[in-house]
Order: C-alpha cells, then sequence, then structure tokens
C-alpha cells in the first residue's frame, strides 16, 4: 500500500474511531437516562451494545497504528474534529431515546458504508473489519427499531430529521396505541 493510500485510510479510520467513541458515550448517556415503562428492557439492552461498540474502537485505534499512524481517542479531539453535534436527549421515557437512537444509529451506519466503499481497492483488509463492524451496528438498529415499528412494517421516526423529533414522533406514536 502507498504511503498516500494508508495516509487516507487513517484519516478515514480516525472520523470512524471518533464516531464510535461517541456512539459509545452516547449509549451509556441513554443507559444512565431512560425512564418509564421500558426501562428495564431498553437499560439492559443498551450495555451490550456499548461493549461491543467499544471492542469496535479498539480494533479501528489498532488499523490505524498497523497503518502507520497515530490514533486518537481524546475528548479534545472527537470534540474537535467531529461533523455532528452532541446527542440531545437527556433524561426521557425509553421510547423516545429509541426514537432519537434510530437517527443515531442511520448517521454512523451511513457514515461507515461509506468508509467501506472507499477502501474496497486500496485496503480490502480495511474493508473487511468495516464490514463486520456494520454487520453489529445494522444489527442494533434493528434492536431498536423493533421498538419503533408498527407490526405492518411503519416506523415511527419516519421523515424525522433531528434527534428530538425522532423523540417526539416515536412519543406520540406510542401514545396512540392502544
Amino acid at each position: 500500500m502507498s504511503a498516500q493510500d494508508s495516509g487516507e485510510i487513517i484519516t478515514l479510520l480516525q472520523m470512524r474511531l471518533h464516531s464510535l467513541n461517541d456512539l459509545a458515550l452516547t449509549l451509556k448517556h441513554i443507559h444512565w437516562n431512560v425512564v418509564g415503562p421500558h426501562f428495564i428492557a431498553v437499560h439492559e439492552m443498551i450495555d451490550p451494545q456499548v461493549d461491543q461498540v467499544r471492542a469496535m474502537t479498539d480494533d479501528l485505534a489498532e488499523r490505524i497504528s498497523t497503518l502507520g499512524g497515530e490514533p486518537n481517542g481524546t475528548p479534545g479531539a472527537l470534540v474537535r474534529d467531529r461533523t455532528w453535534n452532541d446527542y440531545s436527549i437527556g433524561r426521557a421515557e425509553s421510547i423516545a431515546h429509541l426514537g432519537a437512537l434510530d437517527l443515531v444509529y442511520t448517521s454512523i451506519i451511513e457514515d461507515h458504508r461509506e468508509a467501506m466503499q472507499a477502501t474496497e481497492t486500496t485496503d480490502p483488509v480495511t474493508q473487511d473489519m468495516l464490514i463486520e463492524q456494520l454487520r453489529g451496528l445494522e444489527l442494533f438498529q434493528w434492536f431498536v427499531r423493533a421498538h419503533l415499528e408498527s407490526t405492518g412494517g411503519r416506523l415511527s421516526t419516519t421523515g424525522a430529521k433531528t434527534e428530538a423529533a425522532a423523540a417526539d414522533q416515536a412519543t406520540d406514536q406510542a401514545r396512540k396505541q392502544p
């Protein structure tokens, strides 16, 4: 692999590292701030996701090092480099957090897919790692969406552009159900 290709992949992986570090923190935030009738189900669903996302960050950091880079996992670097805002939901009912989390997962999965495609020809080893991570991230999103879908397959967060809007839509839909 050329030094230029390696540098580009390192930059790409650093952003994925920031994204997944942020996701792990967001998941813990949800874990601590979820309330309501489905508290325990969501509270206990989140911790295994945190553990697996943290393992993904370790894989990313080690791949960056393997390619000759220096992974930066500091909070300052994450805040400085990120292109997204902090998670916006505080203490809230389970369904509200799940609605917002669905949007978080969508964004992370889309960016991970772009990274996967960008490494297809230059670094299939990195691409393979990203594919495996996508498998886990998509599984977690399915767990979240199972709480947000109607039996007809309608997702309560459809069309929401912000976490707050997704949280509100999910909550409204849940309150309409018998």
